[in-house]
């Protein structure tokens, strides 16, 4: 491949798919930002081929799984056109549209990338399809007008693994073999963390936009736990159950602040010099916890007509905070713990 187009696919490209997710790629050390960058590509590929709902789900199953096997196996040209020609021109968006139609020249670095990069790059694209795959085959069609709920609490967690554990598992390997960290904890220790974090900021993101993924037929929130309240996934749909709901809410939210512990713990782990890894983990877990708090603010959070998102000024507001905080371990643990026993002293104000 030619270096005008690895700085195309790698740059450009990349900002227009990865929108906000691109700051924390460009901060990353330099050794890490092409392996993790076409990680990115791949999953996002993979993500537009499972949400584009014009496309009948058992459609969008064949053609993900035909794009596993050109991520793990030999590209085949002819497959790959199939998945441009299906999906690329059901794309509003542009830049995905050309992602779509530069899987070759993306799979094609990825062939040429380091034998241990190019493995584990299969690895976490591979779980992050199992995930979209569980989607695809557990919830109706988006248009069904059909609703269906996740069983137990077992499945959510094994969901938050696959569509973002994984990641923070993939995130570390990298961090080891491309830079020259050694942390004060066993590279071990640092995997567990680091999937603890990634599934702390999936939960977060399940909760979120709960009220819009009900809307399509999908509710994450377990039938176990909504039956000990009396609840149905169908009565979710009604604005005025957000109360009702709101133990579920605070359960699934403590486990995600259990998690986000574990993801302070992973980022104080790190050395106070490495900056940029530092604010890499810093950034999504004080944007992560402020929404939360924003949660349990939100009396209506089951409709999406009263998201709880963090503002953009907020989240600029927090990005200049970080910088004199990134290199004191105290300081991030004092702000990690001051914005969990806010969330907690929320919990309380707010009672079931």
């Amino acid at each position: 491949m030619s270096s005008s187009a690895r700085a195309t696919l790698l740059g450009p490209l990349l900002k227009g798919v990865s929108r906000s997710f691109y700051l924390t790629l460009r901060i990353l050390p330099a050794g890490m930002r092409d392996p993790v960058g076409l990680a990115y590509l791949l999953a996002r590929a993979a993500d537009t081929i499972a949400d584009t709902s014009l496309i009948a789900p058992e459609k969008r199953m064949r053609l993900l799984l035909s794009f596993r096997d050109q991520v793990n196996g030999a590209p085949d040209g002819a497959a790959l056109k199939v998945i441009a020609d299906e999906v690329a021109r059901q794309q509003k968006d542009s830049d995905e549209k050309v992602l779509l139609e530069s899987l070759g020249s993306a799979l094609a670095l990825l062939s040429q990338s380091e034998e241990s990069d190019r493995a584990s790059i299969r690895e976490i694209v591979s779980t992050l399809i199992e995930g979209m795959e569980f989607d695809l085959s557990t919830f109706p069609d988006e248009s069904s007008g059909s609703l269906v709920a996740l069983q137990k609490f077992e499945e959510i967690d094994r969901y938050t693994y696959m569509v973002a554990g994984c990641v923070g598992e993939f995130w570390t390997k990298m961090t080891y073999s491309h830079t020259s960290v050694t942390t004060s904890i066993s590279p071990e220790a640092m995997v567990e963390r680091g999937i603890r974090l990634g599934k702390a900021l999936q939960m977060t993101n399940v909760l979120r936009d709960c009220g819009k993924d009900l809307r399509i037929g999908r509710c994450y929130l377990p039938e176990t736990m909504l039956a000990q309240l009396n609840l149905t996934p169908q009565e979710l749909l009604l604005r005025e159950n957000s109360l009702r709901a709101r133990p579920v809410l605070y359960s699934l939210i403590g486990t995600a602040l259990d998690n986000y512990r574990e993801g302070l713990r992973y980022t104080v782990a790190l050395p106070p010099l490495s900056v940029r890894l530092r604010l890499a983990c810093l950034w999504p877990i004080v944007i992560g916890l402020e929404t939360l708090s924003l949660l349990v603010q939100n009396e209506n959070w089951l409709s999406p007509d009263y998201p709880s998102k963090v503002s953009r000024e907020k989240v600029y507001r927090l990005i200049l905070r970080s910088f004199p905080a990134v290199i004191s371990n105290r300081a991030i643990r004092n702000w990690g713990e001051d914005l969990i026993e806010r969330i907690d002293a929320q919990m309380r104000l707010h009672p079931l």
